[in-house]
């Protein structure tokens, strides 16, 4: 279920601000995106797994709390973020 070194550089190559970038809120965003997609997949065979539900609530509210944070400081990224990675707002 873990992101793998490959498809975490990926990311972080398309969502960096500078070169060197990883931890920017963009990438964050993103790679928590990427994680709840694979555990939304996840539930579609294991819909009893609450533990893991569990953790994709926590996910979800990180990434909420990101993006509200983006939203405050830079508004024309947030805007971008979440239509590149189709998020409602």
């Amino acid at each position: 279920m873990s992101i793998t070194r490959e498809r975490k550089t990926e990311i972080i190559h398309q969502f960096r601000r500078k070169e060197g970038d990883t931890g920017s809120p963009e990438v964050q965003i993103a790679m928590l995106t990427h994680r709840i997609n694979e555990l939304a997949g996840h539930f579609a065979t294991h819909s009893k797994d609450h533990a893991s539900r569990r953790g994709l609530l926590m996910l979800v509210s990180r990434r909420r709390r990101l993006l509200d944070y983006l939203r405050r400081h830079n508004q024309e990224s947030y805007l971008e973020i979440i239509g590149r990675l189709s998020l409602r707002k």
